[in-house]
């Protein structure tokens, strides 16, 4: 029977006569973990590219619907008592899009807070709106997503989420 070689931890540690003792230090486990090789780490690069990039394009979208007709997604009942046009008020809506994208690229821990708060606000209207339950639940699944990367940001952005108001004088 043939045998499965696992990797183990002897195998992970440097050779002296490699090119590690010569500075390289690219194999080494702390330069792997810079490069984001631990799971949770990538989780959470990946959380936090996904939620800069996407409000950011569909922000923008907001202004030329060349994806989706927006104006359909916001409920009368929500958009009839405005002063302005559902076309309109989806101009306000792809702004707060947009700055939402930088706020996450800028400071995940308060962006991802502020992405889940506009995702549950979303998902209210969504719910107004018969047929778009599906689209709702979606939603559902992105707000646990932001939620999901406002935890992974405690870890890896260590700055308090009031940083921007509240920073450390040295």
């Amino acid at each position: 029977m043939a045998s499965i070689h696992t990797p183990s931890t002897r195998d992970t540690q440097p050779d002296p006569s490699g090119p590690s003792a010569a500075g390289s230090t690219a194999s080494t486990p702390s330069a792997r973990a810079v490069l984001g090789a631990e799971p949770t780490r990538q989780a959470y690069l990946i959380l936090r590219a996904a939620f800069v990039v996407a409000p950011i394009v569909f922000g923008l979208d907001k202004f030329t619907n060349w994806l989706v007709q927006w104006d359909q997604y916001l409920a009368p009942a929500l958009s009839d008592p405005l002063p302005v046009s559902a076309h309109q008020a989806m101009y306000v809506v792809g702004v707060v899009e947009v700055v939402a994208g930088v706020v996450v690229a800028l400071h995940a821990r308060l962006g991802a807070l502020a992405v889940a708060a506009w995702l549950a606000g979303i998902i209210v209207n969504l719910l107004l709106i018969p047929g778009y339950y599906d689209v709702a639940l979606r939603d559902v699944g992105l707000l646990l997503s932001a939620v999901a990367l406002q935890r992974l940001a405690s870890r890896y952005d260590p700055r308090p989420l009031t940083w921007p108001l509240h920073r450390d004088e040295p």
